[in-house]
């Protein structure tokens, strides 16, 4: 330890090719930023002085410490050191304004006679201008980082003291350029709008996740320089690997993060009017696009034909069968059967893909309508209104409820026969209420998998809704809800589920049928691109929904997916699984029924309503609010759809990735048994297509339900009834999202149960 000690002391390196540059433009911007503190404080106060100090600073240590020396012996000294180089050293220097400050600190005859002529040559500005776009700046820093970490390069900077400085120039270079979009520097431009900003970062942060998830779990040292090295204290090359992808996975995030949740403050908070009129201001200030997938060329005209819904409709009804055939007479055992792959990995994970893309195309292509339809027209009944006592979603809240305990307490996805005959009973229920009931009762007050598709699509870039307001109010036949007719016979239906589109709002109890869009005679209802998040922030009445704040139904409904989310992810992790086998065991008991039962007890009811309560007590102190329990949990509820949506994507696309393979070895095996084998045989090794970097695509998801939610959150308590102390407000349903993120983290991490696939675990 006392030559690691010494060797520290006298591994600075002052040359004076670093020290000078460093010090005269301390000295410049200091000497600048001392005439414009006097000329404008406003735009040049301190600390903007004590930014670009602490940035120089920062480089010093990051190229003339022993950081630079360590940094061949330990990849996470060199990790520390890539850090500041990018994360920390340009977002500092920038927010000092350095342009004018450095410009008026130098000697007037060098600005005048030297720089004046360059800085205004017509080239230098077109290729600034081109440099500084956020798409170039982003293209290089991601382009820098990925290449610079390939073990070719790298190593090629390890052993050549000249790439190795040329490694770090462009590590500041590129970062620099990286973070002149985010930070805007006074009196540079901004390309595009400050909204934009939040996704160019999540970008960025996606790359360094995967990125440092590779360096975290790969299991071979990826530098050979590394594994020959000296040990310092003891460090193992694959453990000093480990420990630099931590580094840069937990500090590079929070770099990242920290600026997007300002950035969402910032477009919430500022210049924002009285709360009677919040719908407007957020559209202009978050997002201004007139994109509607129904005018693109090829999708949109293929999506208004109602052929193809009815194609897809069959599609899926074929496969429906097949896999009921499957689930009664095929092998009962998951991995092998169909009834045990397509619904439990394949439609799972399309479906939350769809929903995060798109938005709710599952609904437009369901076949249990395409049957309820037919029954119709053979049984054409619909004598009844559905009563008003049922006119809310307890009933789907309760088979919800029933239906995540049944998964877990029946093994659902390892029991095709139960499968088969869900999928069966899901047919009749639908043609019999259907069938005796006027409207879409079935799809808005029970069918459980249609309330998860309603509360996931509000996290969706698309809706359903009218494209110009002004033409709506000069119609009066209202063809949208009520449907168009022809003469004497009817050409299209209206809305089923009651959705008024001029009143319309988000794509709560909207199935995507598309039949307003052809029953609108003025052509002005379309699928719109609309800001992800936007319509929970707004506590407007909504045709056939009316004010969440005031829907106690809706808000247990995205408690109880909220919470099953996390409840259904959790019982597939090696710890939880162990510790009920332990308590199977302590109880001398041979079934974990009783014990799954409980813990879904505990999931989604008593933690539920403890959690909840106590949420809404605290803001009820904390914020001094003047409303009541039941508006409060409703109002604050809807926060928890996007984190609630994280833990769904984070879980359904884990194993759709690592079962991607599973369905085909399942139809080589079905034509097999039936005297075909056009397939080939059955090979049940196959490997999965599972994308490297899987746990880093997890992370980003969990990442970015946290700060929606946290923005929901956020928005929702400046609106009324919520209180004089907005961050009080907030505090409790800010928190409540951060331990849902760090139960998800800790569930990402655990070995996973590979349900529907013959491999052990992961």
């Amino acid at each position: 330890m006392e030559q690691v000690a010494e060797a520290a002391i006298f591994s600075w390196n002052w040359e004076p090719a670093v020290l000078f540059p460093l010090l005269f433009s301390l000295w410049a911007y200091r000497k600048g930023w001392k005439r414009l503190c006097a000329l404008a404080p406003s735009r040049f106060p301190l600390w903007r002085f004590l930014c670009f100090l602490s940035g120089s600073l920062a480089l010093f240590l990051a190229i003339c410490s022993p950081l630079d020396t360590f940094g061949n012996l330990l990849l996470q000294v060199h990790m520390v050191q890539h850090l500041l180089l990018t994360m920390i050293v340009p977002p500092l220097l920038l927010l000092g304004s350095p342009y004018l400050p450095i410009l008026l600190g130098l000697p007037r005859g060098l600005v005048s006679n030297v720089l004046g002529p360059f800085l205004s040559w017509r080239i230098l500005k077109i290729l600034g201008k081109f440099l500084t776009h956020p798409a170039v700046c982003c293209s290089l820093f991601l382009s820098s980082n990925i290449l610079w970490h390939i073990p070719f390069f790298y190593e090629t900077a390890l052993k050549f003291p000249a790439w190795h400085k040329t490694e770090h120039t462009c590590f500041l270079w590129t970062s620099l350029l990286f973070w002149w979009p985010v930070v805007q520097p006074w009196p540079s431009r901004a390309y595009w709008p400050r909204w934009a900003i939040v996704p160019y970062l999540l970008i960025a942060d996606l790359q360094n996740t995967v990125l440092s998830a590779f360096l975290s779990f790969y299991d071979h040292v990826l530098y050979p320089t590394y594994a020959i090295a000296p040990r310092i204290g003891g460090i193992g090359a694959l453990e000093d690997q480990a420990a630099a992808g931590a580094i840069m996975w937990v500090p590079g995030s929070i770099a990242f993060l920290i600026p997007v949740g300002l950035i969402i403050l910032q477009l919430l908070s500022p210049r924002r009017p009285a709360i009677s009129q919040p719908t407007v201001v957020i559209r202009k200030s978050l997002f201004d696009s007139h994109f509607d997938l129904l005018k693109t060329p090829l999708v949109g005209s293929l999506l208004r034909r109602k052929v193809v819904r009815r194609f897809l409709q069959v599609t899926l009804l074929m496969l429906a069968i097949l896999v009921m055939i499957e689930g009664w007479w095929g092998p009962q055992f998951g991995p092998m059967n169909l009834a045990g792959i397509l619904p439990w990995t394949h439609w799972r994970g399309l479906t939350v893909i769809g929903l995060l893309t798109a938005g709710n195309f599952f609904c437009m292509a369901c076949p249990f309508t395409l049957t309820r339809d037919l029954a119709r027209k053979i049984l054409p009944f619909q004598r009844w209104n559905w009563p008003k006592r049922l006119r809310a979603k307890w009933i789907a809240i309760g088979l919800l409820i029933l239906f995540f305990w049944a998964y877990e307490a029946f093994n659902l996805w390892n029991s095709p026969r139960l499968t088969a005959w869900m999928i069966a009973g899901y047919f009749f229920l639908v043609v019999l209420i259907d069938v005796l009931f006027k409207g879409a009762a079935f799809c808005k007050y029970i069918c459980p998998i249609g309330q998860f598709h309603f509360v996931q699509s509000l996290n969706s870039p698309l809706q359903v809704q009218v494209r110009d307001p002004s033409a709506c109010a000069s119609c009066r036949t209202y063809d949208c809800i009520r449907g168009s007719v022809i003469g004497n016979k009817r050409e299209n239906r209206g809305c089923e589920l009651h959705l008024f589109q001029p009143h319309k709002h988000g794509n709560m109890d909207c199935t995507f049928c598309l039949d307003c869009v052809h029953a609108c005679p003025k052509d002005n209802v379309g699928l719109v691109l609309s800001p992800p998040w936007k319509e929970l922030v707004l506590d407007s009445r909504r045709s056939g929904v009316g004010r969440y704040s005031r829907r106690l139904d809706l808000a247990v409904l995205i408690v109880v997916l909220t919470f099953g989310a996390f409840a259904n992810a959790m019982g597939m992790v090696t710890p939880v699984l162990q510790l009920e086998d332990a308590i199977r065991k302590l109880c001398g008991i041979s079934s974990t029924f009783p014990i799954v039962t409980v813990f879904y007890i505990l999931a989604l009811l008593i933690l539920p309503i403890i959690t909840m309560s106590t949420a809404v007590w605290l803001s009820l102190r904390l914020g001094k609010l003047q409303a009541g329990w039941k508006q409060i949990f409703s109002q604050f509820a809807v926060s928890l759809v996007p984190i609630g949506f994280g833990m769904w994507l984070s879980h359904f696309l884990f194993h759709f990735f690592t079962g991607s393979h599973t369905f085909i070895p399942a139809f080589q095996r079905i034509f097999s048994d039936i005297g075909l084998p056009l397939l080939g045989t059955p090979n049940w090794s196959i490997r999965s297509w599972a994308l490297p970097g899987l746990v880093g695509w997890e992370l980003f998801l969990l990442d970015l339900g946290l700060l929606a939610g946290l923005f929901v959150a956020w928005g929702r308590s400046s609106l009324p009834g919520s209180g004089t102390s907005r961050l009080r407000t907030f505090l409790p349903w800010g928190m409540l999202n951060l331990l849902f993120y760090s139960a998800g983290v800790w569930i990402i991490f655990q070995p996973m149960e590979m349900r529907g696939t013959l491999l052990t675990g992961a």
